[in-house]
């Protein structure tokens, strides 16, 4: 079936979906690579959203592998987080039809302008573990957290691993156990929102799947790249994901509004 596609282009797809798949592993984002490149095929905005949920997802899994495999993931301790994302994301990809997700971009840049500032200035903050069992008053407000997140990535989506790598952080997780937590929630919200895709037919599987094989490619390597050189890494891609993402979605609002 991929005869059917130009062979240039399905070298465009492929190279940024390795390269989409290689960041993300890590810190999320792989969305302003890979999302792009959809929408230069020609797909619609739906289309092109939902087929990046299959590049999203097999690179998340492929990652969460990686990071279990190195000992960097208890799924013990998160898997009963898993039905939190599941669920919210497939609400948040349903709420889309009832909904226009532009209105919660305004929250979200400000979000992910919190996020880069309060990493930026606590220099030395997810260096080391200094996670400690959480208070029942803590663990409410964390489980709601996490399942608002997941309805987000449903929703909306850009910087959900940035903000599920800050929400570990926050319980005193370092940088490479918060991304490996946040990898495999990540995968779950991912996996929901494409089988809601799946459902409403929106999936285009002649560009979707040879992305998807470069970013299981993309996702060990990035995997491994991290594990490698540690938190120090990790946070200073993480603040360069997460400012490239606050930027991006800044301008866009900005185009939007001189375009009315």
């Amino acid at each position: 079936m991929f005869f059917d596609v130009d062979p240039s282009l399905l070298v465009i797809l492929i190279v940024f979906g390795f390269l989409a798949s290689f960041i993300d592993s890590v810190v999320g984002g792989g969305g302003l690579i890979s999302l792009p490149a959809l929408l230069f095929t020609g797909l619609s905005p739906a289309s092109a959203v939902a087929t990046n949920k299959l590049v999203g997802t097999m690179g998340s899994l492929t990652s969460t592998y990686m990071f279990y495999r190195s000992g960097k993931l208890d799924l013990k301790s998160i898997f009963k987080l898993f039905p939190l994302v599941f669920i919210g994301s497939i609400l948040g990809a349903w709420a889309v039809h009832l909904m226009n997700p532009e209105v919660l971009k305004p929250l979200m840049l400000v979000m992910l302008a919190a996020v880069a500032v309060y990493t930026i200035f606590k220099k030395d903050w997810g260096s080391v573990s200094t996670y400690k069992k959480l208070t029942n008053r803590g663990f409410i407000i964390f489980i709601i957290v996490i399942f608002a997140i997941g309805f987000y990535d449903g929703f909306l989506g850009p910087g959900t691993g940035s903000f599920l790598i800050f929400a570990f952080l926050m319980i005193g997780f370092d940088f490479i156990k918060a991304a490996g937590n946040a990898k495999f929630l990540n995968f779950g919200s991912n996996i929901a929102a494409l089988l809601m895709f799946i459902y409403l037919g929106e999936v285009n599987y002649l560009y979707g799947l040879p992305m998807a094989l470069a970013g299981v490619a993309g996702a060990i390597l990035g995997s491994k790249f991290a594990i490698k050189r540690g938190s120090g890494y990790v946070r200073a891609l993480f603040i360069g994901v997460t400012v490239l993402l606050l930027t991006k979605n800044l301008y866009d609002l900005i185009a939007v509004h001189f375009h009315r």
